[in-house]
Formats: C-alpha cells, structure tokens, sequence
C-alpha cells in the first residue's frame, strides 16, 4: 500500500507540486488505524477510572497522591503504558494518561501541538502538579512543549522521541519518496491547516533549552525515530540530560522493556539517578 501510495503521490507531485502537497497533508494528518488494547494491557486498562477532559478518555490510576503524565505518540494509546503504570502503582505514584483525540477510544480529529498543550493543562488542573512526565516518540514534542509554556513537573522521561519539529515533515517526505518541493507544500498546508500560517512553528515547537532534569531513553535500531534524535534532546538541555541507550528493542518494544520501565521509574523518585545510570548502559542484555 505504501508503494502504491508513494508512486502516485510522486507522480501527482511532479506534474502539480501543490496538489501533491495537499494530498500528502491529507494523508500526514490521519492515523489510519487505531491502536487497541492488547491483552496483556487489559487489566490494567480496565482498573483506569475514566472520565471525559476536553472531549478525550482519560485515565487514571492510585490515590491521587504523586501524580505521573503519560502521554502515548502516533497512532498509539494510553494503554502500551500498562507496564509503567504497574511499576509506578507499585511505588505509590498516580499515573495519569489520555488517549489523544482519533486514537484508541477518543473521538475526534487529530489536533495540533496546541491542542495536546490544552489537554494537558486540562488534567494538570485536575490531578497535577506532575512529580513527572513520560512521553513516547510523537508525544515527546507534545509534552515538552506542555511544560515549557507552564505545566508544572519536577522531572522528565522522554522515550524514543522527535526533538526537531521539522522531522515530521521531513521524514514523513522521505518515507514516500517526495521531493522538496512536496516538502515545501506539505510545510505550508500545516502551517495554514494548524497555525494560522505561522511559518515559524518549526523553530517554535522544537526542543529548546530545558530547565529540569530530564532522562532520554533511545535505542539504536529504532526504525521510526532516528537516534539522532535523542542527541538534539541531550545538546538543549545540556547538564541536566542523562542518556539512557539501549540495543535490539526498536521504536515499540522500548516501552514494555522490564529494564526500561525499571530505570525510567528510577529516575523520576531518585534526585542521584544520573549517578545509577552510566553513560553506554545496554538494557537489553
């Protein structure tokens, strides 16, 4: 299907880059599939309490006391955090999570980066402050952007994540094969689809410099986000990242590691942690 798609919209592309444009923000913007819960996820998902917060599922788990953000990435949902959310019970934290609207059980059309900002305010309000973030590949960005305009944590763990906005688009581009004038097009349909044609949300929403400690966890055979990626997040917020590599886990399976949930967890209750993680760690021996 991918090749199917990718030929036609090279073709449409060169005999109409703006049509080509178009049709690939069409595409760009729809999950296509929607992640359901996965039977080891189940009991979990069911113990959540449910409630409706700005027209999307939430869940939430514990007591209320030393609430944990959640926040799942593309065509994901609240759920892969099932092992995170035990550990963290565990510990007596209280995560807290959504699924993003037009995945897993929420309704709705894919929103912006803002509106992920407006979610998370919206439950910062309800369970917050946050003792500590965790975000996935796409809600990296999400998340990070949430807390630079305000939503109060102590710590943060970013997993797999886009740290340069204009990645995205880039990425999506070469996965498809379009050229750069597709790339431009695609650019200018999401500045004026999302953002009243700000031309300068790709400097705005990506990772500055950050003022709390923070925890990056990649791997090195991702095959959705570049690792490099990792290393954008890493220079920006300079000594106050620790790096947590890992091997043979992939873009997905990062996220139900024992090893992985077991250090992130870690580094959010421990203010030493950078002193457990040394720099070169492999997780997945």
């Amino acid at each position: 299907m991918q090749k199917l798609v990718s030929a036609g919209l090279q073709t449409i592309g060169m005999l109409s880059p703006r049509l080509g444009g178009r049709l690939a923000f069409n595409l760009w913007r729809r999950p296509l599939a929607r992640g359901r819960v996965r039977p080891e996820e189940q009991a979990v998902h069911d113990a959540a309490r449910v409630e409706i917060v700005d027209n999307v599922k939430t869940y939430a788990w514990g007591d209320g006391k030393l609430p944990v953000l959640l926040v799942h990435g593309w065509r994901s949902r609240a759920s892969r955090y099932a092992g995170f959310i035990t550990r963290l019970l565990e510990l007596g934290y209280s995560p807290v999570s959504y699924d993003a609207p037009a995945h897993g059980d929420s309704d709705g059309e894919v929103v912006s980066i803002l509106g992920h900002q407006r979610i998370i305010r919206a439950l910062e309000e309800r369970h917050g402050p946050f003792e500590g973030v965790i975000a996935h590949s796409l809600g990296v960005p999400f998340a990070l952007y949430a807390v630079r305009e305000g939503v109060a944590a102590k710590r943060l763990v970013m997993i797999s994540g886009v740290a340069d906005f204009g990645y995205l688009a880039d990425t999506f581009c070469a996965q498809l094969g379009l050229g750069p004038k597709i790339n431009q097009q695609l650019r200018r349909r999401i500045e004026h689809g999302y953002f009243d044609g700000d031309d300068q949300i790709w400097t705005r929403f990506s990772v500055t410099t950050g003022k709390l400690d923070l925890l990056v966890v990649h791997n090195d055979e991702d095959e959705v986000v570049d690792p490099a990626q990792a290393q954008v997040l890493l220079r920006n917020y300079g000594s106050r990242a620790h790096f947590l590599p890992t091997t043979g886990l992939g873009h997905r399976r990062i996220l139900s590691d024992p090893a992985v949930i077991t250090e992130a967890v870690a580094f959010l209750q421990d203010p030493d942690q950078d002193s457990d993680v040394p720099e070169g760690l492999d997780l997945s021996a």
